[in-house]
């Protein structure tokens, strides 16, 4: 199965623009990003917690529609999936 994993601002500084990958059948979300951020220890960092839970202010989205991250763990990747991942937003 393929995924594409979009990193914006800061993290796409630290981690990159577009990453597609393969990932078997059952990976989870946290999962996906976990190993492909611990390419960058800043990268991971910047977006896992001591315990290897996402910050609360991360932001994530599959396909378009955004997924709360206490559900990261439980919730599956697809084939084709289009995964982001958001540092916090701010603007003026």
């Amino acid at each position: 199965m393929t995924v594409k994993i979009r990193f914006f601002a800061r993290f796409r500084e630290l981690l990159g623009t577009e990453i597609i990958t393969e990932v078997t059948a059952g990976t989870t979300f946290i999962s996906l990003i976990a190993a492909t951020a611990e390419k960058n220890s800043e990268g991971y960092q910047a977006i896992f917690d001591e315990k290897g839970a996402f910050r609360d202010f991360v932001i994530l989205m599959k396909n378009g529609r955004r997924i709360d991250i206490a559900d990261a763990a439980k919730t599956s990747v697809n084939d084709g999936d289009e995964i982001a991942v958001f540092p916090p937003v701010a603007g003026g």
